[in-house]
């Protein structure tokens, strides 16, 4: 077995390079205020970082700044000839104050400030010459002035110590110097820091490891990594909480080691940090290491429940399988196969003859079987043995009721490993399936389950004797979908692809959609359907935000989510070849295409965070923009109301993001999605009062706030009380110009209205004339009619008097002798029927009731004579021929004749009624 490389799980690291702080490479030192902001005194001046942005703060005299210190509210700095402090204005933006102005006198030439040590109300800066004791309360100033200068200063508990060249170890005492201890060792180490322990003191040093400093003597304390630390020259060294040492090398990187000297990381650039020359180290208050580089800035986050193994070297490749067995951690990748002993630093061993693609590791029966893409090798007792020269193994499957038969699915189908004499061989190949069989699942009563990427999900029967599967079917309902999932979890036999989360459903013999699992995906969060179930009866399934297993409650069977914020981009898995192993209860192993990493599911919960409004800035009319006061309400211009919020969650973790939700109260009732932006920008708001509100959400803790910012934007102009007075004078105005104007055209109108009822009631009286003259008009018409009626009836009074007559004279014609009586009486009758009298009495009633008839007919036939225009009369009368005979004193037949004429004189065409004609005159 060979070696290959070296290997070491190590916390996530976050890198900051100078392109992202935009300062300068140099990072003397850090510190952190109550907010959670961190700050480094930087080679460009003060660098501020809230979590979502980085700040430089150009140094007062434009120095270099080697030391901060964060003591309440104030950020205390020092550089080349200037100390002082930095304080946070109304706007959010830090201020400087200087202290040197008071105490300039005592500066010696050329001097830097490399240290600040806080005590009580003190504040102490350090220079290589002298100390500075500052009274915070009353801006008094004490100096001490060491005759060897000052080597470095020092705070443990309630003590201050600074070292001296060439006379050892000094204690402040009452503001004055004391020689602590002037042993011929204090003149030969260099100090680095001191740290408090249960018996005395523990001594840093740059170049000879630790001391012991107890009941005034120093000693050398042996370590176990005494031997690595000979050659490490140590320029910056701090205690944690928890009491590790850590130790900032100039050219080693840093090194942590346990309270009893123990090695726990060496990190260095090779492993993940940014730089080799550690020129600080800060821990904050939530346990990350923060490293000042000598060209950057780190943080290690030393309580992430995960650790890394990165394959800088490629030595490992891809991991696609991962089991402990025999006190070992192996590893199958796409190189081989590989181990090293568990829960070790040694470096991972390549297993000889095993160096092409490992797809699978199965422990079963006291050995390890490895599924290789040139078939299958069983380990027990360090000896490897190829049992299956089937190309590809996928997987391993028990199949029940048998513990000497072991299934497998490969690239050419599935196959049965036996064991006969203790030894496991290669049994046969089933036949029935030819197509590659990495997904496949087993259920008791032998139904056989595969899917295949291409093909699909197919449903067989394997045959009790091993040798064969039958009724194969294609299960329509379920797509072929590229990384899809098959697996069996409590039971249920689950598929997975982009669409949703499938279970078995033994009743009613197809695949239903499981609404809980399948609320994990959606369209952008889904980049695999592998699903691993482990013997915690955990399932395991990995979207693009999260890791996500699904567990049982404690005292009920209900199922809960769990997810573990860790994002594709982050854990770098091969989609569709995820792997995910047990390593212990609640500690697992996940492989990924450049290592693998660790995840303690009983790591530190999330912690809790605070969102923070850094600055509200609005955009004026000029073009330029204004930071505004965050301490007091907004008070913004109408025609400025462009808003920029600014903020952010100070959160320091590798794998976690933070998200946020905002709302302006007075335009938006309703909270916005989540989004990982640390700004909002809102334009052109409209006059009113507002408050704006951020909350946040890192992992699955939402943030113990909701920051808030009130403010108003002012009526334009236009809207402004002088304007509203001037509206409203202008409106009295306007309705008394309005008022005036209006009773002129009332005025006016009344007039045009009198005028108009005058001529209305003209019209009406002309109406009622008309009216009258209508209704004598209807009488006279009535009276025409009337006429009308009587010239009709003495039309036939006529016609029978002259028949009657007739009648009569034609009975006395027939006696041959009439006497002279007789005679006398025909006389009479002659002349009671004489033509022209009659005429002249119809005449005179025909022309009451038709008047002008008789002239419009002459005129129109000028040709007629008084005979023709009696007929017309008689026919207007529309009578007939026997009726017109006797008053006419002539027979039918002559009428016939008379009215033949009359239509000739007319010129009536053939085709033209004459009574026709004579009716419409």
């Amino acid at each position: 077995m060979g070696f290959l490389g070296i290997s070491q799980e190590l916390p996530p690291i976050l890198k900051y390079p100078p392109a992202v702080y935009n300062g300068a490479n140099q990072n003397w030192m850090l510190s952190q205020d109550g907010a959670n902001f961190i700050y480094a005194a930087n080679n460009e001046g003060l660098l501020e970082f809230n979590g979502a942005e980085w700040i430089v703060y150009p140094s007062p005299n434009e120095t270099i700044i080697r030391t901060v210190r964060v003591i309440e509210d104030r950020i205390y700095t020092g550089c080349y000839m200037e100390f002082g402090f930095w304080k946070r204005n109304p706007r959010g933006v830090l201020e400087y104050f200087s202290l040197t102005d008071k105490i300039r006198d005592k500066l010696i030439e050329d001097e830097h400030f490399w240290n600040i040590i806080e005590y009580d109300k003190w504040v102490l800066f350090q220079s290589l010459n002298q100390i500075y004791i500052y009274n915070s309360e009353d801006d008094s100033f004490r100096v001490i002035s060491p005759e060897n200068g000052v080597l470095k200063i020092f705070k443990v508990g309630n003590a201050i110590y600074f070292q001296t060249s060439g006379e050892g170890l000094y204690e402040i005492e009452n503001g004055v110097p004391e020689l602590m201890a002037n042993t011929p060792e204090f003149n030969d180490i260099r100090i680095v820091n001191i740290f408090p322990s249960e018996e005395g003191l523990i001594i840093s040093t740059q170049n000879s490891g630790f001391y012991h400093y107890i009941n005034n003597t120093l000693t050398k304390w042996e370590t176990p990594v005494d031997d690595m630390l000979k050659p490490i020259s140590v320029y910056s060294s701090i205690q944690l909480r928890n009491k590790d040492l850590v130790l900032g090398t100039i050219s080693n990187g840093v090194v942590i080691l346990s309270p009893q000297g123990e090695l726990k990381f060496h990190i260095e650039q090779t492993d993940g940090i940014s730089n080799n020359t550690v020129l600080s180290v800060f821990e904050d208050n939530h346990s990350n290491i923060w490293l000042g580089l000598d060209n950057g800035i780190n943080c290690i986050n030393m309580n992430s429940m995960i650790r890394t193994f990165s394959d800088d070297r490629g030595v490992l490749g891809t991991v696609y399988s991962s089991v402990v067995y025999d006190g070992k951690l192996y590893m199958g990748t796409n190189q081989g196969l590989f181990f090293k002993k568990f829960n070790s630093s040694e470096p991972f061993r390549l297993v000889e003859g095993i160096n092409q693609q490992v797809w699978s590791l199965f422990v079963y029966d006291d050995r390890l079987f490895c599924g290789h893409n040139l078939g299958t090798f069983v380990i027990q007792d360090d000896r490897l043995e190829q049992i299956s020269f089937v190309p590809g193994t996928w997987k391993f499957e028990t199949v029940p009721g048998r513990t000497d038969v072991l299934l497998q699915g490969n690239f050419v189908g599935l196959s049965v490993l036996i064991k006969e004499g203790g030894r496991w061989k290669f049994g046969n190949q089933i036949e029935g399936f030819d197509y590659s069989a990495r997904f496949f699942e087993l259920s008791r009563d032998l139904d056989l389950f595969i899917s295949h990427e291409y093909k699909g999900v197919f449903k067989m029967k394997l045959d009790p004797s091993l040798s064969s599967v039958s009724d194969l079917e294609k299960i329509e309902n379920l797509p072929k979908a590229k990384n899809a999932g098959l697996v069996t979890y409590k039971d249920d036999i689950l598929y997975a692809y982009k669409e949703g989360i499938f279970r078995m459903d033994k009743e009613k013999g197809t695949f239903v959609r499981d609404s809980l699992l399948s609320s994990l995906y959606d369209e952008t969060n889904y980049v695999s359907g592998k699903l691993t179930a482990d013997d915690q009866n955990r399932l395991w399934i990995f979207t693009g935000d999260n890791i996500n297993y699904i567990s049982s409650g404690k005292l009920t069977d209900n199922r809960i989510i769990h997810q573990i914020p860790i994002a594709q981009k982050l854990r770098k898995s091969l989609l569709g070849y995820e792997n995910i192993a047990a390593l212990g209860d609640d500690h697992y192993l996940v492989g990924a295409s450049d290592g693998y990493f660790t995840i303690d599911l009983k790591g530190p919960d999330f912690d809790s965070y605070s969102v923070y409004i850094n600055s509200v800035r609005n955009h004026r009319t000029d073009g330029g923009h204004l930071r505004n006061a965050l301490n007091t309400d907004g008070n913004y211009k109408f025609n400025e109301a462009n808003l920029d919020i600014s903020y952010s969650v100070p959160v320091f973790n590798k794998y976690l993001t933070p998200i946020y939700q905002h709302k302006l109260e007075g335009i938006n009732e309703e909270w916005s999605d989540w989004t990982s932006d640390p700004s909002a920008k809102f334009e052109n708001l409209p006059y009113g009062e507002y408050t704006f509100y951020v909350r946040a959400k890192v992992g699955n803790s939402f943030s113990r706030n909701v920051a808030s910012y009130t403010f108003k934007v002012n009526r334009p102009w236009y809207f402004s009380n002088t304007a509203i007075v001037l509206y409203i004078l202008g409106f009295l105005l306007l309705g008394f110009s309005m008022h005036t104007l209006y009773r002129r055209y009332y005025k006016k109108q009344q007039r045009k209205l009198i005028l108009e009822n005058e001529k209305q009631l003209a019209i009406q009286q002309l109406e009622a004339d008309q009216e009258i003259m209508k209704l004598k008009n209807e009488q006279l018409k009535q009276d025409v009619e009337s006429k009308s009626r009587e010239l009709a009836s003495s039309t036939m009074n006529l016609i029978k008097k002259n028949e009657f007559l007739t009648q009569i004279k034609d009975q006395l014609k027939k006696e041959e002798d009439p006497s002279r009586a007789i005679k006398s009486v025909v006389s009479t009758i002659d002349r009671n029927i004489s033509e022209e009298d009659n005429w002249n009495f119809f005449k005179e009633a025909f022309n009451n009731a038709d008047k002008n008839f008789l002239k419009k007919v002459k005129k129109l036939h000028s040709s007629l004579t008084p005979n023709d225009l009696r007929l017309c009369a008689y026919l207007r009368l529309n009578l007939s021929s026997k009726e017109i005979a006797p008053l006419l004193n002539i027979s039918v037949r002559s009428v016939e004749i008379k009215r033949y004429r009359l239509r000739k004189k007319m010129g009536l065409p053939h085709e033209k009624g004459l009574v026709e004609y004579i009716l419409e005159i």
